[in-house]
């Protein structure tokens, strides 16, 4: 079986959707992404505003939790896997399997975020600006608790394989190699989305502490929505 096949399948779940068919659903996606990654950047001001911890942040926000380039990463996905058995010489196994990784945490976060949109469509007007106390209701009514804490476990994996595979000097010298092929064939989108992996690691001595210390915050984050506290998401 090509070692590209997991992407493939997680391409079928991407492209399985709401929003793709529905423009009301993909606006309030934006929405709930939006409010998101500004709950993210307020909940965690101090470990992202640190100097070795801002590419790794702007990583997290922008890459890891979707984003308007993600449509253009999975068209590219899809082509790569019909040249599985080329890109499989090219591309490292190691980097297959943490970019797969990342692939899924990002896809993972749009199926979450896109569940809150279709339910905030049905309690609240469309255009109706979030607060949080929107986001505090529906996050009880829908009881994500669990696919969230599972979101956070594939992010602690991924930072320990980022250490692991990722900062090998073979593996980055075989990547840098690629890049003129990835331009050639017109994935330039996949190989920024690693590329841009690799830099945010550069100024971190470990990337699995900062991924650790990001999720134990998102996890009593996520206990004290379920906890019924009425300000979850302050943490102190």
């Amino acid at each position: 079986m090509s070692k590209l096949a997991a992407l493939d399948e997680l391409l079928e779940l991407y492209y399985q959707l709401n929003y793709h068919q529905n423009p009301d659903i993909f606006q309030r996606l934006q929405d709930v992404q939006a409010w998101q990654k500004n709950r993210m950047q307020n909940t965690h001001v101090k470990q992202f505003a640190e100097k070795h911890n801002i590419l790794m942040s702007e990583y997290f926000l922008n890459r890891l939790y979707g984003g308007p380039d993600f449509d253009a990463l999975a068209e590219q996905i899809a082509r790569l896997a019909k040249y599985a058995h080329k890109a499989e010489k090219i591309i490292p196994e190691n980097a297959i399997k943490t970019g797969t990784s990342g692939v899924e945490l990002a896809i993972l976060a749009v199926q979450l975020d896109e569940q809150v949109a279709m339910q905030l469509l049905e309690d609240y007007h469309p255009y109706e600006s979030l607060t949080d106390e929107m986001m505090r209701l529906t996050y009880l009514k829908l009881d994500q608790g669990q696919q969230r804490l599972k979101q956070l476990d594939l992010l602690d994996q991924l930072g320990l394989s980022l250490d692991k595979y990722m900062r090998s000097f073979v593996v980055y010298t075989a990547f840098k190699m690629c890049k003129g092929t990835a331009h050639k064939y017109n994935f330039q989108v996949m190989y920024e989305f690693m590329q841009d992996g690799f830099l945010a690691m550069k100024p971190l001595k470990s990337a699995e502490k900062f991924v650790k210390d990001f999720t134990a915050v998102e996890r009593q984050i996520i206990h004290q929505v379920h906890a019924a506290d009425p300000n979850p998401f302050q943490y102190q």
